[in-house]
């Protein structure tokens, strides 16, 4: 080759050099400009999923319909029940700052080892009675997104329809250090000043904040439910109250099914962790034996079915795992998942006949010097 074609390849060689690095920069600029773009609609798109909360409350309501009950849960059996429960299907967990457990149990989800998402547990938590001014129920509840680790929960309750006296403490510190917002002092600690309606205002203001999906009540008779709905802008979509065959509150139960507004059931078993030796034993039923044997399952399986078969959602506790496994064993559909027990129309009519009206959690006798019958 000679020098004058060299030369010219080599110009050639340049250009096409130039003409490689020019496509390449203009290739890197758009593909920054797109990931700028993306950017721009991941951000719209979180903004959008907590500006949304409102639309989703108002419109749609996904809850399991079983799910694990965290009061009395040993904070030394937390991590270890959370995961099991995980592990074995669990995907709603009821949770409250009273129970002070809160702690315990953001450390249980954070560390467990059962890679199931967030998006796919339904988290539950309260409102504590020292927070129902409407300017302590943000803060309050931000306590507890803390203590759970969480960004958001998926349902927030009041707790109780009876406000107590405000309990400062400290947000940055994870857990309670005594059990203050708790105590009622026998009802001399009641703040008769504060309005469920201010409290109620506040809460639909968490769900446009983003901060929870879905809001509602707990232990609310009928009454307070029916004024609720008078001035709600977001109506409660839950109402938790105690419900088993000793308790069965049908009409409670027909009026929430009137209004949209789903009952969960919580101590469904009774509550025989923590009731008196002289308090009647909902296990040991006669009736309820004699029927959960011919169909061979547990008495526990049956109440539980029975529940989700009048329509409740039901919240059990339990640490232990066979007992995790059994009470699981009724699925979502209101089936068992082996054999499709189903409680005959004659069957619930004998369980309807065990109603005694008899509560396990009795506020009044818990605030002897300011005696509030929530329930009468």
């Amino acid at each position: 080759m000679t020098s004058g074609g060299r030369q010219q390849t080599i110009i050639n060689s340049i250009k096409l050099r130039h003409i490689i690095l020019s496509v390449l920069g203009i290739f890197i600029l758009y593909s920054s400009r797109v990931a700028q773009h993306t950017n721009k609609i991941n951000k719209n798109n979180m903004m959008k999923m907590g500006s949304s909360f409102t639309s989703v409350a108002s419109t749609a309501f996904n809850m399991p319909k079983i799910g694990l009950g965290t009061l009395g849960l040993d904070p030394t059996e937390a991590k270890t029940t959370i995961n099991e429960a995980l592990s074995l299907g669990y995907r709603l967990f009821d949770c409250a700052p009273v129970y002070f457990n809160e702690n315990d149990i953001g450390d249980a989800f954070h560390e467990a080892t059962t890679g199931v998402p967030r998006s796919d547990v339904f988290i539950t938590s309260k409102l504590a009675g020292p927070f129902h001014r409407a300017e302590h129920v943000e803060p309050a509840l931000r306590k507890t997104l803390n203590d759970l680790r969480l960004g958001y929960l998926d349902l927030f309750l009041v707790h109780w329809p009876v406000a107590f006296k405000y309990v400062d403490f400290d947000p940055s510190i994870r857990g309670w250090d005594n059990e203050d917002i708790d105590d009622s002092e026998g009802g001399k600690n009641f703040d008769p000043t504060v309005s469920l309606r201010d409290t109620w205002h506040a809460m639909e203001s968490l769900v446009d904040k983003g901060l929870v999906k879905h809001i509602g009540v707990a232990n609310f008779p009928v009454m307070l439910l029916h004024d609720m709905l008078s001035y709600s802008r977001i109506p409660p979509a839950v109402n938790q109250v105690e419900i088993h065959p000793y308790n069965q509150q049908p009409k409670l139960l027909e009026y929430c099914n009137s209004r949209n507004i789903t009952v969960q059931a919580y101590s469904p078993l009774g509550t025989p962790g923590f009731k008196e030796s002289d308090e009647p034993h909902i296990l040991s039923d006669p009736v309820l034996n004699e029927m959960a044997r011919s169909k061979g399952i547990t008495v526990a399986q049956l109440c539980l079915q029975w529940s989700l078969q009048r329509g409740c959602s039901v919240i059990a506790k339990s640490s232990n795992i066979r007992h995790l496994e059994e009470n699981l064993l009724v699925n979502h559909k209101n089936e068992f998942v082996s054999g499709a027990v189903q409680l005959s129309s004659d069957e619930m009519d004998k369980i309807a006949a065990l109603d005694r009206g008899y509560r396990f959690f009795r506020p009044e006798e818990w605030w002897p010097e300011n005696p509030v019958p929530v329930f009468h």
